[in-house]
């Protein structure tokens, strides 16, 4: 089976998350979190810090790793490094996402959420105060 590695960006303001929506492909308009391929010899810190400008056109400060999820999709196996990560520069562009929107923690479960991605919202849910 094919192995993609990519790293999330679970990108936090005050109480909310930043969540953005899929524009394109087989799982559109699922939910997400943003970020993507790691390429050779970057680290996934700077992997993330790249994906987020392409995608977003902002810049990101990497705070904290908080999980890795390992998932089996029908194609492929996916492992997605999640990281905490906050916005250094406030302006946000949708370059490849059709929506975003910021959610408090308890209203995480208002979108449909992609299976690895549903993974990372249940760590949310218990380790983030």
């Amino acid at each position: 089976m094919k192995h993609i590695e990519v790293v999330a960006a679970i990108i936090r303001k005050g109480d909310k998350i930043f969540a953005t929506q899929r524009g394109y492909g087989e799982w559109k308009d699922w939910w997400e979190f943003p970020g993507g391929k790691m390429e050779a010899g970057e680290t996934p810190e700077e992997a993330l810090k790249r994906e987020i400008r392409e995608e977003l056109s902002t810049e990101i400060s990497v705070d904290e790793f908080l999980c890795t999820v390992e998932y089996d999709y029908p194609q492929f196996h996916l492992t997605m490094h999640c990281y905490l990560c906050s916005l250094v520069t406030e302006a946000l562009h949708l370059n490849e996402h059709e929506a975003a929107k910021w959610l408090a923690k308890d209203e995480l479960d208002s979108v449909k959420w992609l299976p690895a991605d549903l993974e990372v919202v249940q760590t949310i849910k218990t380790r983030i105060r």
